[in-house]
C-alpha cells in the first residue's frame, strides 16, 4: 500500500489529504476536512480505473457545501425534529438548518470541521474533540473515524465516540456514488443504476423527512428494492413519499440483527459493470438520490453537479431516534461508548 500526503488551504485552516493506492492501482483519497472521502478510483469490467465518487476540484470547497459530499456529519447525522433533543427530562435546543428541523449536527457540525489526522498501516485515523455545548449538544465528546483500504478494493470505516456525559451520536459517511464516472464535463444521471436493498421496511415520514414512527412495508410500493431495479422511474411516480422529497431521501430498515455486520445494499451500473456493496452493523441506510445537487461547488471538469448525478447510501442510526423510544437507541454515556462499522466493497459483475 502506498500512502502519500498533501495539504491545501481553507478558510478554517490547513486541510490534509491522504491518497491510498493499493497493489492493483485502485485508490482512495481522504480529507481532514470533515473526515471525508474525496475520491474512490476503481476499475470497470474492462479494467479502466476511474473515480466513482462526486468530488470537487478545490479541497476547500467541501467547507459548508450543501451536498455534504463524502464527509462525516455529526454529532447526529440526518434529522432531529424541530431541533429539540431531550435527555433525562432536559431539553437541549439544537440549531435549525433544514426547514423546521436540525440536520447533520447543525451548520458547524463535524462535517465542517478540520479533524486531527494520523497515518496508520493501510489507512488513516481522523479524530475530533467536540466540546460540551457545541451546536447545543451536551457532553464533551471525542470522535474517531478510521479508514482502511485493502488490495480487494474494500474501504472499511470504523466509527467510534466516547463522552463524559450522556448524549446522542449518529455517524455515517455521506459519499455520493456514480459508477459510470463522476469527474466528467457533461451531466451523467445515476438513475439508470440498479439498486438492491436488504430492507423489508422503510421509515414512513412527513414531507420534511421526519419519521412518524411507523416502519412501513416496502412491498408493492416504489420503495421495494428487495431485488435489483433501476432508480430511473420511481422518483417521477405518483407516490407521495417520493413527491415530497423530489426522489429518494428515505431511511430503510436493514434486515437482520442490529449491531451485527450484514449486507445493507448493493449498487451497480449495467454500463460499466462496476458494483459497490455496503456492509454495516448500523440499523438503517438512508438512500438519497442527489435530489438537490444543482449548484454544488465545481467538480474536476469545472462545473457544478446536477440533480440525480450521484446516490448516497448512508448507513446510520434512524433519524430522530432520540425522540422515538421504539427506535434503536443512539445514546452514548461514559460507560456506553459508540462503535459502528461501514464497509464499501468495490468489484465488477
Amino acid at each position: 500500500m502506498e500512502i502519500t500526503k498533501r495539504t491545501a488551504a481553507s478558510p478554517i485552516g490547513e486541510v490534509t489529504l491522504y491518497r491510498l493506492v493499493n497493489d492493483k492501482g485502485a485508490s482512495v483519497e481522504l480529507s481532514s476536512l470533515g473526515a471525508g472521502i474525496t475520491e474512490v478510483s476503481v476499475p470497470d469490467a474492462n479494467g479502466n480505473i476511474e473515480n466513482v465518487t462526486l468530488r470537487y476540484a478545490d479541497p476547500a470547497s467541501y467547507l459548508a457545501d450543501g451536498p455534504c459530499a463524502g464527509k462525516t456529519p455529526g454529532r447526529y447525522a440526518n434529522r432531529i425534529a424541530n431541533g429539540k433533543l431531550q435527555i433525562d427530562g432536559i431539553t437541549y435546543d439544537l440549531p435549525i438548518n433544514n426547514g423546521p428541523n436540525h440536520l447533520h449536527g447543525g451548520p458547524e457540525g463535524f462535517q465542517n470541521q478540520i479533524w486531527e489526522s494520523e497515518e496508520i498501516e493501510n489507512g488513516v485515523i481522523f479524530r475530533y474533540h467536540s466540546k460540551d455545548g457545541e451546536m447545543g449538544y451536551p457532553g464533551n465528546l471525542d470522535a474517531e473515524v478510521k479508514y482502511t483500504w485493502n488490495d480487494d478494493n474494500e474501504l472499511t470505516i470504523s466509527l467510534s465516540a466516547t463522552s463524559d456525559a450522556k448524549t446522542v451520536v449518529n455517524l455515517t459517511n455521506h459519499a455520493y456514488f456514480n459508477l459510470e464516472g463522476a469527474d466528467g464535463a457533461n451531466p451523467l444521471s445515476v438513475l439508470k443504476h440498479e439498486l438492491k436493498i436488504n430492507a423489508p421496511y422503510y421509515l414512513a415520514g412527513d414531507e420534511e423527512g421526519i419519521p412518524t414512527g411507523e416502519m412501513a412495508p416496502v412491498a408493492a410500493t416504489p420503495m421495494d428494492f428487495t431485488s435489483f431495479k433501476t432508480l430511473e422511474e420511481s422518483p417521477r411516480k405518483d407516490f407521495t413519499p417520493l413527491k415530497d422529497r423530489k426522489g429518494y431521501d428515505h431511511c430503510f430498515c436493514i434486515d437482520g440483527p442490529n449491531g451485527e455486520l450484514r449486507e445493507a445494499c448493493v449498487l451497480r451500473s449495467p454500463k460499466t459493470r462496476r458494483r459497490v456493496t455496503v456492509v454495516t452493523d448500523q440499523p438503517g441506510v438512508q438512500i438519497y438520490t442527489g435530489n438537490w445537487l444543482a449548484g454544488s461547488p465545481a467538480n474536476m471538469a469545472g462545473r457544478s453537479y446536477e440533480d440525480y448525478e450521484g446516490v448516497a447510501m448512508e448507513a446510520q442510526g434512524f433519524p430522530d431516534a432520540p425522540s422515538r423510544a421504539a427506535f434503536p437507541s443512539q445514546t452514548v454515556a461514559p460507560d456506553a461508548p459508540y462503535r459502528r462499522t461501514i464497509v464499501y466493497r468495490f468489484d465488477t459483475f
